[in-house]
């Protein structure tokens, strides 16, 4: 019933012209997440130390593989057109957030990326591919990482592989720095933005996507000056960088709902049917950016 839904989703993206990305797993338990196929193999006798065994054993690669190309070859029930084959899939997204806390070297995602990543482009070349990453640096630009921490993904190694196209970062400063005030946290966020701009430009070479950002209403001291000041600061630098043909190329709040979606509610929650100041940023965005477009036609 669940992929019968999606052939409906992606048959009205088609009609209003909306491109989508999909990812095929999340790193967290919500949907099932990487620790779903841990579960799957363990009941078929495999041995799992943790959940990071996702990345590494043998069954759960080829059960995660074989996922990717049920996906990506199913024809669509409405429109008729394999998902590998239809245009209003903009690209795919290998995994949402994608963590290894076992090995903070970075190798064994950076191992995993590179696998799955061919092995996506081996059935669809036509569609652009991203990792799901939230930006964190590597071992030897960790200091841009919230509280200098270090993290099992790399922005630069993760993106550099052949098969990624493009690259995206999330930005939650009230989650990764609950500690300091508004400004700091806005402060951090900006330095966050044109590193991650100014990588992408100068390192990468490749477009970036800011998939995920928002502030929530549950945090203490939360007021919707601090969630319009965070969206009009990631805002400005895209369209910074978009309207003078650089790589910075969308943002994607989290998240979207509609009304009566109430159990979906996290804090950072945006129902366009509902005025608010916030949804008129995201409109004059969206307008700014689509005259940018224009000035930039794709080839």
């Amino acid at each position: 019933m669940t992929i019968i839904a999606l052939d409906f989703v992606i048959s009205e993206g088609g009609k209003f012209k909306v491109k989508l990305i999909l990812s095929l797993v999340n790193n967290f338990n919500d949907y099932g997440g990487k620790g779903q196929y841990v579960q799957w193999a363990r009941e078929r006798g495999q041995k799992m130390q943790n959940e990071d065994s996702f990345f590494t054993n043998p069954m759960v690669k080829r059960f995660f593989k074989n996922h990717i190309k049920t996906v990506l070859t199913r024809r669509n029930t409405i429109t008729g057109v394999m998902y590998k084959d239809d245009p209003t899939i903009m690209a795919w997204e290998l995994m949402n957030e994608p963590r290894c806390p076992s090995d903070v070297s970075g190798a064994t995602v950076q191992n995993w990326i590179s696998e799955m990543a061919c092995y996506l482009k081996s059935i669809d070349a036509n569609h652009l591919l991203e990792v799901g990453l939230e930006g964190f640096y590597g071992a030897s630009s960790f200091q841009k990482n919230p509280n200098n921490s270090p993290h099992e993904t790399d922005f630069i190694a993760n993106n550099q592989i052949r098969e990624v196209d493009f690259a995206t970062v999330h930005s939650y400063p009230d989650q990764w720095l609950p500690n300091r005030n508004n400004v700091a946290q806005l402060e951090f966020l900006q330095q966050w933005i044109y590193d991650h701009i100014m990588d992408a430009q100068e390192v990468l070479k490749k477009p970036v996507i800011f998939a995920e950002f928002g502030k929530s209403w549950k945090q203490p001291g939360y007021n919707v000056s601090q969630k319009n000041q965070l969206y009009n600061m990631v805002y400005t630098w895209i369209y910074r960088s978009a309207s003078a043909g650089g790589v910075a190329s969308g943002g994607l709040f989290w998240q979207q709902l509609v009304e009566g979606m109430d159990s979906y509610k996290d804090g950072y929650e945006v129902i366009l049917t509902e005025p608010s100041s916030t949804v008129r940023l995201i409109i004059q965005q969206a307008k700014k950016l689509r005259v940018t477009r224009r000035r930039f036609p794709q080839k």
